[in-house]
């Protein structure tokens, strides 16, 4: 009854247990995966019998059962360790699926493709330096040049402008003796780059020359022999009206700061732009703050700038209306862009140069760079009409080479301070830069001379 009551304790415990690792077992699977509930059934079950044998009663004295005993120890502690052990549990930020995925399928074998033969490389030739010559070229197709039918197009919307504003000044101002206008300037004219649309309207202010009389620039006020003064004459015999430009008279003299203001109140306030405008297929704007005569054109294909000069030409000279800045009134300005023209032209005429060539680059890109803007123009064609009275070879394969030597003259001229004029050496054509200005001009051609790349970068 004793031996019963403990083998039958010893069931219960053994059924109490195997429930308990029944239980663990049943869950492991959920929990821990296929391979890992394997993995603790088989340790499980070793200790397991390691228990039994623990709980078991022993048969004393009987040396073969303690020796079978002590190896199915030693085994089921081999079987323990010979267990592959689980694998090591993911941290849980270093998850990228849920812990309860599902068993992943083994990973297919690699199949061995061919490999396809590989293609010869072809090494490339390292990219060609292009020559100062190829460069300047290219600078001036690819940016400064504009299409030929682009140029026809301004020419004749400038020129249907220029007739609408003929009309209107004859009905407007029958008394005045205006000369018919004409066009002038850089687009027309070729010695600028094309892409500048620049036009210049000028209105002839024709003058009797036995009433008037040109005062030479050294004896004007400012000194400058570049500025004339124009003076009524013979007032003792011809009183004031008998000229019709008597009423611009300042001081005795035709003053081009009355004629500017009283042509300026005209294009602003009495012109119908915008009838013209729409005639012509445009919109055109006078710029009312400027103190010269500007028109602003804008049509599909292209845009103008139209400024408008009158003019007086007496005893060989041409006078502009254009004061300079300040105070002093009543001064022309003598312009050389007739002659600067035709002296270039005839001299490539001459020889088949490339002045004009070189002239269109080194004013466009002049005319684009913040500190050389007011080099383009006129300064640079006396530049290329000094350095054509020394070097005679202008073909166009020579053009890199005149290029860089405009520059070094340049530099030269700057370094003093003065450029004389080709048609009159008495006049500085700097004589109305800054200081500050001729210095970061000098400073740019300077590295220019040694880097002429500096001038054809995009600013």
């Amino acid at each position: 009854m004793a031996e019963f009551t403990r083998q039958r304790g010893k069931r219960q415990e053994d059924g109490g247990l195997g429930s308990v690792l029944d239980v663990l077992l049943a869950n492991a699977r959920l929990v821990l995966g296929v391979s890992g509930a394997a993995v603790l059934a088989i340790a499980t079950l070793a200790v397991k019998r390691l228990i039994d044998r623990a709980t078991s009663p022993r048969d004393e004295g009987d040396p073969k059962a303690e020796q079978k005993t002590l190896e199915e120890s030693w085994q089921d502690l081999a079987l323990i360790k010979a267990t592959p052990k689980p694998p090591k549990k993911q941290r849980r930020e270093d998850l990228s699926e849920p812990l309860l995925s599902p068993a992943q399928p083994p990973a297919p074998e690699p199949r061995v493709c061919s490999v396809p033969p590989e293609t010869p490389r072809v090494e490339s030739s390292p990219p060609r330096c292009l020559t100062l010559q190829e460069k300047l070229l290219s600078h001036y197709s690819s940016r400064l040049a504009v299409p030929e039918v682009q140029v026809s197009l301004a020419s004749q919307l400038a020129r249907s402008i220029c007739t609408q504003l003929q009309n209107f000044l004859r009905n407007k101002c029958p008394e005045l003796p205006f000369g018919s206008l004409f066009l002038s300037g850089p687009l027309l004219d070729g010695l600028t780059a094309l892409a500048t649309n620049d036009v210049h309207l000028m209105l002839p202010v024709v003058l009797d020359a036995m009433l008037w009389s040109l005062i030479p620039g050294e004896d004007t006020v400012v000194r400058n022999p570049r500025y004339w003064m124009i003076k009524r004459t013979d007032l003792e015999y011809f009183p004031r009206g008998c000229s019709s430009w008597d009423r611009f008279i300042v001081g005795r003299y035709l003053s081009s700061n009355v004629l500017n203001e009283t042509l300026h109140k005209m294009l602003v306030a009495s012109i119908n732009w915008p009838a013209i405008g729409s005639l012509l297929g445009s919109v055109i704007h006078p710029v009312v703050a400027s103190q010269e005569l500007k028109l602003e054109v804008k049509h599909d294909q292209v845009e103008l700038s139209i400024t408008l000069f009158p003019v007086v030409e007496m005893e060989d000279k041409v006078l502009l209306a254009a004061p300079p800045e300040g105070l002093v009134e009543n001064l022309w300005l003598e312009s050389f862009y007739r002659a600067e023209v035709s002296k270039v032209k005839e001299l490539d005429a001459g020889d088949s140069g490339a002045r004009q060539q070189c002239l269109r680059i080194l004013n466009g890109v002049c005319k684009s760079h913040p500190a050389l803007h007011k080099l383009s123009g006129s300064p640079l064609t006396h530049v290329v009409l000094h350095l054509s009275a020394t070097s005679s070879d202008w073909a166009e394969e020579s053009l890199a080479d005149r290029f860089q030597q405009v520059l070094e003259e340049l530099v030269g001229y700057l370094e003093k301070g003065v450029l004389p004029s080709y048609f009159n050496h008495k006049i500085n054509l700097f004589c109305e830069l800054l200081e500050e200005e001729i210095d970061d001009m000098g400073f740019m051609l300077y590295s220019a001379i040694s880097e002429p790349d500096l001038l054809l970068k995009e600013k």
